[in-house]
């Protein structure tokens, strides 16, 4: 069975076709055109170059940086903006004469990890991309739970866990909100804490080696890093006790981050006990594209 997966961003529309082993078939990567219709199109004929590059007709799955409303049917909180408020499921089948299965990027993310990847053959998988911001899935059995909004395992915009009063209100999401978690755990927000400090670094990466060389700024910036990320993750460990969470995104690639959070992590888990496995993503910046060929 062939199954295509198209990961839609701000920037770029990427194609990848897998057989039912997850073997790659094709690949292939344009710019997004950033006005709906030439969108549609653009993955319209993605989708037809595949299928006439490998003689074969098969599903089609898309991720998206947003939902589709359960209620109304349309894309929301995409930030990719010309997408908000289209039937995209809709538009596509129609173009493509099948049904086209939508979902959030950090659900794909979830799922390709949960299917084959790092967390395969686990139950109850939760999975975070950390960079620029964080989005977070959840992947039930291999498969989405969206939720009945539609936005299960938005964690980012849930507010930081037992806030110290230095914490609270110093910060301001762009959902509207202040205190959300992404503000915090996100590499954007581990540089802003970095440099407010009296640092200097442009990304986390850059920290995280000043860390290495023995910066002491760098280093109680990380430690305040891990504090709030294993809380925003005990927060979920409390409610969901999923088996696996899988880390993605640019800040998953701080190796450092494994040995120190599950200590951490115990402290705030009721009942002090924790073994929940944290782990690195084992497809990388492909795990969105082939989660969302795994829809199927």
């Amino acid at each position: 069975m062939l199954r295509m997966g198209v990961d839609l961003g701000g920037t770029k529309i990427e194609i990848v076709a897998l057989n039912s082993k997850g073997d790659e078939l094709f690949r292939k990567r344009i710019p997004t055109p950033r006005e709906y219709l030439a969108t549609v199109n653009a993955i319209e004929s993605l989708v037809n170059e595949v299928e006439a590059s490998l003689g074969l007709t098969g599903t089609v799955g898309v991720g998206i940086p947003g939902v589709i409303s359960p209620y109304s049917g349309l894309v929301k909180n995409a930030n990719s903006t010309w997408i908000n408020g289209h039937p995209l499921d809709v538009d596509l089948g129609e173009r493509l004469s099948r049904e086209v299965r939508v979902a959030n990027d950090a659900n794909c993310f979830t799922v390709s990890e949960a299917v084959d990847g790092a967390a395969a053959s686990q139950g109850v998988v939760f999975g975070v991309i950390i960079g620029t911001g964080c989005g977070a899935g959840i992947a039930i059995n291999g498969k989405v739970h969206a939720g009945g909004n539609g936005i299960g395992g938005e964690w980012g915009h849930n507010p930081l866990p037992w806030m110290s009063l230095d914490e609270f209100n110093s910060t301001s999401c762009f959902c509207g909100n202040s205190n959300c978690i992404e503000t915090f755990i996100s590499g954007t927000g581990l540089v802003r804490d970095f440099n407010a400090a009296g640092g200097k670094a442009d990304s986390a990466i850059e920290i995280a080696a000043l860390v290495e060389q023995g910066d002491h700024l760098a280093k109680s910036a990380f430690e305040r890093y891990i504090d709030r990320l294993a809380r925003s993750l005990a927060h979920v460990i409390n409610i969901l006790d999923p088996d696996v969470i899988v880390l993605g995104g640019g800040v998953s690639n701080i190796q450092s981050i494994y040995p120190l959070l599950p200590d951490v992590l115990s402290k705030y888990v009721l009942g002090g006990e924790c073994r929940t496995v944290v782990v690195q993503n084992l497809h990388g910046g492909s795990s969105g594209v082939r989660g969302a060929a795994w829809l199927w």
